[in-house]
């Protein structure tokens, strides 16, 4: 049997999926949750992958999810030496992810070394943005020598729910307008119009956009300064206190959004504050993103809150009285699947 493994990293965490090349159905899989971030966590993590699979031999083709590829990967890429070096360079803009995905792949490929090892980008689904959704309002030059613009993350989920939600739309999708929420420990919102993203929520790091589990989403700009100016933060306390202590978590003291959810039930005013705050953000995405499609043919939600609590979907579809003529679809996402599609296409 010839197979396809995927590998899923992320901070804290390592899912992985081994399909059969030819069908595509799942023959193993696990996830491994709370791996510690320092130390050898993810490397027993990957031992324990490849001792549950056990006969190596018929692992063909390895695919992993990279979060961040910059503008330099935008399509399936071998994650050879070269690859993997410059790759290491957008860790810093994506800090709970690249780091793990890079580690894991390098690990993967001291026990698979003899095959190739593919990497998929969340970033990929964006890469066409339209110029007035990918630049920012600050002088061309930072974008022509630096780079510096919109990327857009979860690229990968955006995308498979986008063709799930036409096949039960039972239509085409270059033919209809959808806006895909992509909610869990990340969250992002892409307006996708006629097939193709034309606008998403997150930018130049996976910190734009909604309010997160433990990130901030959108604030002023000018709290950057005021953090460091008037409450003695460092730049590297602030980058910390935004991806690792906000959000959620800072709003309500713990990023499991389970919790939130039985506190604000039971009336939690400070649950449910933060509750309002993080529907509100959606709330207002899905509004803008709308107006900018002029309809939708339907609202996709995704992810472990997205597709998995229909409470919170309730509570953000009841305020957005206009979405009638759109439909309401949960559709669980499957990013190991669209990456061993891709690796499909690359061993044919």
């Amino acid at each position: 049997m010839s197979l396809i493994l995927v590998l899923n990293a992320g901070s804290t965490s390592l899912k992985y999926k081994l399909f059969d090349y030819q069908t595509l159905k799942v023959v193993k899989k696990e996830s491994f949750e709370n791996l510690p971030t320092s130390g050898d966590a993810h490397l027993s993590a990957v031992v324990s992958v490849l001792k549950q699979i056990g006969n190596l031999t018929d692992i063909k083709i390895v695919g992993h999810r990279i979060v961040h590829g910059g503008t330099e990967f935008q399509k399936p890429t071998l994650l050879d030496d070269k690859n993997l070096k410059n790759l290491a360079k957008y860790s810093s803009l994506a800090p709970l992810h690249n780091p793990y995905n890079l580690k894991v792949a390098q690990l993967a490929r001291v026990y698979l070394n003899d095959i190739p090892h593919i990497g998929c980008f969340d970033t990929s689904f964006f890469i066409d943005l339209p110029l007035q959704a990918k630049l920012y309002a600050i002088p061309l030059e930072y974008y022509r020598k630096y780079n510096i613009q919109r990327f857009g993350f979860h690229g990968i989920s955006h995308q498979y729910v986008a063709n799930q939600a036409a096949k039960i739309l039972k239509k085409n999708l270059n033919k209809i307008n959808l806006i895909t929420c992509h909610l869990g420990g990340g969250c992002s919102i892409a307006a996708i119009k006629k097939g193709k993203a034309v606008d998403t929520s997150m930018g130049f790091t996976p910190l734009e956009g909604l309010v997160m589990m433990t990130r901030s989403g959108d604030i002023d700009p000018g709290l950057i300064n005021y953090f460091n100016k008037e409450c003695g933060l460092s730049m590297d306390q602030i980058n910390d206190l935004l991806n690792y202590g906000s959000g959620i978590k800072g709003l309500f003291g713990t990023s499991n959004f389970r919790e939130l959810l039985k506190a604000a039930k039971r009336g939690d005013k400070k649950a449910k504050l933060a509750f309002e705050i993080f529907v509100y953000r959606i709330q207002k995405y899905i509004s803008s993103y709308f107006g900018i499609l002029g309809n939708a043919d339907a609202i996709v939600f995704t992810g472990a809150i997205g597709a998995g609590d229909s409470y919170t979907r309730k509570n953000i579809c009841q305020g957005l009285k206009f979405i009638k003529s759109a439909k309401i679809l949960a559709i669980e996402t499957d990013e190991e699947l669209a990456i061993a599609q891709e690796c499909q296409k690359i061993l044919k």
